[in-house]
């Protein structure tokens, strides 16, 4: 499948906001619309986009509706999650995933969004990104800017900020950069929806899980046959993912055990998706550089993940 490259963004841009998943805090959206605007561009959402079914944010009919009308507007340049939560899987049997081909647009997200944003990828080869959203990192000004303006803004051949990343396993590798939260990622396994991680360069990353609940996740990849053939694997902050008080073992020990079979680079801390600061913008479905080694880490996005028009 060819890689389709979503527009660039530009000063000016109008930016679709959507809730394809929880209810959101309304102060902290209106921070973040105005963020965006002190950023140059013009936030643009419906009415209905306050709506509360459960703790979702709305009906996923009403959510779908969102998307597709932002999606094929010619004046939207990004579509811009407000926040996760939960609720995204509601979606995915109701998705026209032809549209996200013939209607490019940036999509960016991160948490519950992962389902969507690899969902997207695998059926289109539409470019999608991992990153900060709107009621959270936009809101509070705690974004990477660099990345942002790298991926969205059209740049060719930049370098991910891998300070205080760790190697747990030395190597080089290249391949597509794919993945995102990991609760998502293993709730993915047994339906249509499957990820396909298969000869990439695996991004991992979650909040708030105790290491036995991320050995068992990455377990049932294991087991399910999903890391086969994966080249690489880059880990988050894994914010909040300490093991008990008093315990001798880190959550890096638990990583390895279970990707002993695996003989390709292995990284921990990336600041993608759930941080403490910093969230950086990656850009899914391109080709990527990782190098672990004694130097460090590097990883080096190879191609435009948005093309200027």
């Amino acid at each position: 499948m060819r890689t389709i490259q979503p527009p660039a963004l530009k000063p000016g841009s109008k930016i679709g906001l959507l809730a394809p998943a929880s209810s959101f805090n309304q102060e902290a959206f209106e921070r973040g619309c105005e963020r965006l605007r002190q950023m140059g561009y013009e936030p643009v959402y419906f009415p209905e986009l306050f709506a509360r079914d459960l703790y979702f944010a709305g009906s996923a009919e009403r959510r779908v509706e969102d998307l597709n009308n932002l999606l094929q507007r010619a004046d939207i340049a990004a579509l811009i999650c407000v926040r996760g939560g939960y609720g995204s899987n509601y979606l995915l049997e109701k998705l026209d995933f032809e549209l996200f081909a013939r209607h490019p647009k940036i999509f960016l997200g991160c948490s519950d969004i992962t389902s969507l944003l690899t969902a997207v990828n695998d059926r289109t080869g539409l470019v999608t990104f991992h990153g900060p959203m709107v009621a959270k990192d936009i809101a509070d000004g705690t974004f990477d800017t660099l990345s942002w303006g790298y991926a969205l803004g059209g740049a060719n051949d930049w370098e991910v900020s891998t300070a205080g990343v760790e190697v747990l396993r030395a190597g080089r590798a290249r391949a597509r950069l794919y993945g995102g939260c990991l609760s998502m990622l293993a709730a993915s396994l047994g339906t249509p929806f499957e990820i396909r991680a298969e000869g990439t360069i695996l991004f991992i990353e979650d909040v708030g899980e105790k290491p036995f609940r991320i050995d068992r996740m990455l377990m049932q990849l294991h087991m399910a046959g999903t890391l086969k053939g994966v080249r690489g694997f880059v880990f988050g902050e894994m914010l909040d993912c300490r093991p008990p008080a008093g315990e001798s073992y880190t959550l890096q020990d638990v990583i390895m055990r279970v990707l002993r079979p695996y003989n390709v680079p292995v990284v921990y801390g990336l600041k993608s998706g759930h941080v403490s600061s910093g969230n950086i913008t990656l850009p899914i479905g391109v080709e990527v550089e990782l190098s672990a080694g004694s130097e460090g880490v590097a990883l080096k996005i190879l191609e435009a993940s948005t093309i200027i028009r």
